[in-house]
Formats: C-alpha cells, structure tokens, sequence
C-alpha cells in the first residue's frame, strides 16, 4: 500500500516513521527544499525536544487549545515515549532545571540526524520542493495533484504545520474539513512608548504579568527587550491570551510584579523596615527585592525619588510610589513581536472533527492529520514538539492498522 505524508517537520517525519511496515511506499511531500526547519532553529539551535516527563493530567495543563483532545492522544504516546526512542537511537537527552529536555549535544542536528537516519533505514521516500497543490478522494484512496505531477495513494497523513493566513489551507478545500482561522500564539509585547526599553538586556527569575480587565495572568521569567518584555511569563501568557489579544489588536496594558514572591503589603512593610535599620543609605544605591540596579534606579525616578534621597528622607507618597511600580507595573502594549523564528499558531483543524485515539478524519477514511495543523498549540518548554511527537505516532501506527 501507499502512504503519503504532507509536511517535512517534526510530525511528518515521526508520522511517516511509524505508518512505514513491511510492504508498505511511504513518502514525504515537503514544498519547501529544507526538511525540519523548524527543529533546526528550537531552542535556540538546541531543539527543546520534549519537557520532563508529567502525569497526564498535568501535561496536558501546558496546552492553551487541545487540552480535552490530548489527553485521549496522550494516553498512547507522551514525553517518556519520545525520550525513550531517541536514546534508544544514540541520542542521548538531559532534562534541564525548568523541565526542558535537549540533545546531550546541545544542537539539534542531533535531532535531526537521528529522524533522517530512520528514514532511510526504512526505505521512505522524500520529495523536497514539491508542494500539494489540491486533494481529491479517489475510491478509498486520494489523488495528490502537484506542480510536479498527480499521485495517488491508499492512506494519506496531513501534517504540513501552522500557517499564518488562512489560504495556508486552500490545498485541503475538498476534504470540506472545518478550519478555524489561524491568529499567532507565543508572541512577545511591544512596548513602543515605553522608556522601560532603554533597560533592555534586564531579566527578572520570578515575575508576575497579568492582563489588565482579564484574569490572564502568569508567573515565571521575564526578559526586558529593545521592542518591549519577553521571556516565559510573556509567552506563555501570549499563548493562553491569544485569542483575547488577537481581537483587541494587540492593544492592552500589561501589569507587573517584578517579583512575585512579594505582595503590596509585603512590599511596604519591607521598606519600612529596611528604612528603619538604614536611615542614612541611599535609595539609589541600595536595589531591593531583587531587582536589578538598573531597573530599581528607573522604579525610583518613576516614584520621584532622586540619587540623593536617603531612605529615612522618603515621603509616605514615594513610599507608596515605589511599592506600585514595584507590584503593579504598567506598560501599554501596542503589537506584537513573533518568537524568534518559533512561529507558532492557534487554529487550523477543528478538533471535533478528528478521532483522537487515531487521528483519522471523522469525514473520509484512510485521512490522518498530525501536528501543528491541528488546533492545538502548547506554551514554550517542549510541549509543542512532544504535540507532534505525539500525534505523529498516533497517525502513523493507525494508517497502517486501517489498512492490514
């Protein structure tokens, strides 16, 4: 039997993997000439392949769309699974302190190597720079049409990623499948008016950012950049804020604790007695809570406090200044910035629409679909490529079930 595989990444190479049996023509379609671009530049060129193994029930909390959907995919293939077959393919892994999983090698050519190494084991085909153009069902099979001829096959596994516009999905327009529209997920703030920028280089271990009239909100690292703030907490509070910033146009004010062990009161009460036991230091001179010099220094101008104030000189008001730019911080964000090149999107198949203990298409037999595709979309830590990972597998092995 044929199988076809749409898409050179992550999923369509786990996919095509595991649909390849004995007896069986399995061929990837990629339309771009590169293969696995996108595991290429994870992490940094490391390829954050995976997070340290979770209990199902806590996995699946990482995914801001795909939650329910998961946790049936899961069941057949999670972070332990993936782990295990690449060491088992001279691929050793290590988990780091936050939970992420990378090569021992720290370069995703790692990765890369060992799927292109188990593809040629096992005798799969790759077509580079040939993209689908449409699909039509033929009999219980599909007839793939490209600029480089038609091809028809018994099983067919879409995994051809997120795309930015929804005409990313017009080659699918016969399969009549629901499509919701695709808008970014993990995103950084632009913060254009803002003189927070002049700071950029400044990172904070344990901030807190929440969306001001929403209850999006999230704790972790935060990264001040040229453009505006970065780092987890923005992240993952873009991803699971996706849709709510999607159709206010990026418009919001984003309000933050820089350091989320501290609460208002504390804050104060901290102050106080730090200006009680040192009268005569200068605030300037004496960054608290953790906080950066740099950006204490900005929090006192922006409290009225110059490089001469001693503590024991300060107003209730500055006092009172200083704890509200130091718990709730506001920045109006205008726009958005993608992720590095780790273009990640909410939206494309609807999930009702595919059985999740296979990954067949609830409309036409023999039809998979496989990754990023899917209206599914993790945080960052490796979750969105054990989503593939995971997916990928579940196509793969029930491609060739249904049709022993």
């Amino acid at each position: 039997m044929k199988i076809a595989v749409i898409g050179g990444g992550a999923a369509g190479f786990y996919a095509a993997i595991h649909a390849s049996n004995k007896g069986n023509t399995v061929t990837i379609f990629e339309k771009s000439p590169k293969l696995l671009s996108k595991v290429k530049v994870s992490g940094g060129g490391r390829c954050n392949v995976t997070h340290r193994p979770l209990e199902i029930s806590k996995l699946v909390k990482n995914y801001p769309r795909g939650e329910k959907f998961l946790k049936k995919v899961f069941r057949h293939f999670k972070s332990d699974d993936t782990i295990d077959w690449f060491e088992s393919r001279s691929v050793p892994l290590k988990i780091e302190e936050d939970g992420r999983v990378f090569p021992v090698s720290d370069n995703s050519q790692s990765i890369i190597d060992a799927l292109l190494a188990e593809a040629n084991k096992l005798g799969i085909q790759i077509k580079t720079s040939t993209g689908i153009k449409e699909i039509f069902n033929e009999g219980n099979g599909f007839q793939l049409v490209s600029d480089k001829g038609n091809f028809t096959v018994d099983s067919l596994i879409i995994a051809g990623g997120g795309h930015p516009k929804l005409d990313g999905y017009s080659f699918m327009k016969q399969l009549k499948h629901k499509i919701l529209p695709p808008i970014p997920s993990l995103f950084t703030f632009n913060t254009p008016k803002e003189p927070i920028r002049k700071l950029m280089g400044i990172s904070l271990p344990n901030a807190h950012v929440k969306i001001e009239g929403t209850k999006l909100n999230y704790k972790g690292p935060l990264l001040i950049t040229h453009w505006g703030v970065s780092g987890p907490a923005v992240l993952k509070l873009s991803a699971f804020g996706a849709e709510w910033l999607n159709e206010h146009q990026y418009q919001a004010k984003a309000i933050i604790n820089w350091n989320s062990d501290f609460q208002e009161q504390n804050y104060l009460d901290h102050l106080y007695s730090y200006s009680t036991a040192h009268p005569n230091r200068k605030v300037f001179n004496y960054p608290l809570f953790e906080i950066p010099g740099r950006l204490w220094e900005h929090l006192c101008e922006l409290s009225e406090i110059d490089n001469t104030q001693t503590f024991n000189g300060m107003s209730k008001k500055q006092f009172n200044k200083l704890v509200q730019n130091l718990f709730c911080h506001i920045l109006k964000v205008n726009g958005k910035t993608t992720f590095k090149e780790e273009f990640v999107t909410a939206g494309g198949i609807a999930l009702e629409e595919v059985n999740p203990e296979t990954m067949e298409s609830i409309h036409h037999p023999n039809l998979y679909f496989a990754g990023e595709i899917l209206n599914i979309d993790g945080i960052t830590g490796g979750f969105n490529f054990q989503a593939a990972w995971s997916t990928g597998y579940l196509a793969g092995i029930s491609s060739v079930k249904s049709n022993l």
